[in-house]
């Protein structure tokens, strides 16, 4: 396991992306909807850096997944939050690492259960090795080349922290 690293550099890499492609694509007042957990923790951070004044959302896409049957229940599932309407508008779906790409599809399939945004823009702390979806992050705040057998761990929320794990 490597030594925890503190993220608030590529929290503010990623904010100052944001803020540039906001403005480059002309999006003013999006929705932030971060994916539990360590997905919702980045949320957070960003969307205070940000100073964005709608609430913030937050999905569990537990039941969305396609390995549910697989992976089973966790023992704390908490519902999904969105305190606004997703209708037309634009929505900066956040989530803590993306590696195989799943997670992400479910959470686009639970958002449009809700209705059918304007655009949504991927905002991800980390995109590692290993994708079997085509799918990639508008805003990294790094990409990562692991090895099989090794596994990013945020840790938080407070502090929150990078760790890479090897399977033992």
């Amino acid at each position: 396991m490597s030594e925890p690293r503190d993220v608030q550099p590529l929290l503010e890499k990623m904010a100052a992306d944001l803020r540039a492609l906001l403005a480059q694509r002309k999006i003013q007042q999006p929705l932030m909807v971060g994916i539990r957990t360590g997905g919702v923790w980045v949320a957070e951070a960003l969307h205070s850096m940000l100073e964005l004044t709608e609430p913030l959302g937050s999905l569990n896409i537990t039941f969305y997944r396609d390995d549910f049957t697989r992976i089973g229940m966790h023992p704390q599932v908490q519902p999904s939050s969105l305190p606004f309407e997703v209708e037309d508008r634009h929505i900066v779906l956040v989530d803590d690492v993306l590696h195989t790409g799943r997670t992400i599809r479910a959470a686009l399939n639970e958002i449009f259960d809700y209705g059918r945004p304007a655009s949504v823009l991927l905002a991800t702390l980390i995109e590692r090795s290993g994708k079997e979806l085509p799918v990639c992050a508008d805003v990294v705040g790094e990409t990562l080349d692991l090895a099989t057998g090794q596994h990013v761990k945020l840790s938080g929320p407070a502090p929150l922290q990078l760790t890479i794990q090897e399977d033992t």
